[in-house]
């Protein structure tokens, strides 16, 4: 395979948000001082995160909206009437300091790096990401890191790839891969854009989408293998 330029996702494909996001909200609620029960507070949390996210994707509701939405539905599913603005702040405030890795993500980068472009494609708000991205070890190994709060369209939308081979200086389609965790961003932006596809499915999900990647692998490893 000839690849030149490798795309990456950030969360959950190179970074471990689903950590991040868990440090985040229990943080946050010690600094509220309310009470913490991660059993009953995180995966609702985490449900209705997924939900407006999947909403991002599709335009319906723009970054700003998000971060507060989130939190009134789930506190209101609690029972809970709070500044849902402070909340976000704080909770945001823990979030961008959760720089936890995927399993074999800085093996891997240090693996590609100088062999091929590298760079990130992620949607999320421009300030968690850079300063995530900024404070990782990763950091030294990626020429770009592209955040859809700053190119203006999100992943799956074509107009965030074209952002990016303009900001990279990169025309050859047929030599970029992208690799990311989701079927409906990274593979779907990756298909509508017209490059090579590689979906990280470490959980082993059953694709139960029309949506077929070029390659698929379970551990970062595999990506190693695969190039």
């Amino acid at each position: 395979m000839s690849f030149k330029l490798i795309l990456f996702d950030a969360d959950d494909t190179l970074f471990d948000f689903t950590k991040a996001e868990e440090y985040a909200l229990e943080n946050a609620f010690k600094e509220f001082n309310l009470e913490y029960n991660k059993n009953n507070h995180l995966n609702k949390f985490r449900t209705i995160n997924k939900t407006l996210w999947g909403d991002f994707e599709q335009g319906k509701v723009t970054i700003p909206e998000l971060r507060v939405e989130r939190f009134k539905r789930f506190f209101k599913e609690l029972g809970m009437v709070l500044d849902y603005n402070k909340f976000n702040d704080s909770y945001t405030s823990f979030l961008i300091k959760g720089t936890f890795l995927i399993n074999g993500a800085e093996e891997l980068c240090n693996y590609l790096y100088g062999k091929y472009n590298l760079a990130i494609i992620t949607n999320g708000a421009k300030d968690v990401q850079h300063y995530r991205f900024d404070s990782s070890p990763l950091k030294k190994y990626f020429s770009h890191i592209i955040v859809s709060d700053e190119a203006g369209y999100q992943k799956p939308n074509t107009g965030i790839f074209e952002y990016t081979f303009k900001r990279l200086c990169h025309s050859d389609k047929n030599s970029v891969l992208i690799v990311g965790d989701s079927l409906t961003a990274d593979i779907q932006g990756g298909i509508n854009c017209g490059i090579k596809t590689c979906w990280f499915n470490p959980q082993g999900i059953q694709n139960s989408t029309s949506l077929k990647p070029d390659y698929e692998i379970k551990s970062l490893s595999e990506l190693m293998e695969l190039l």
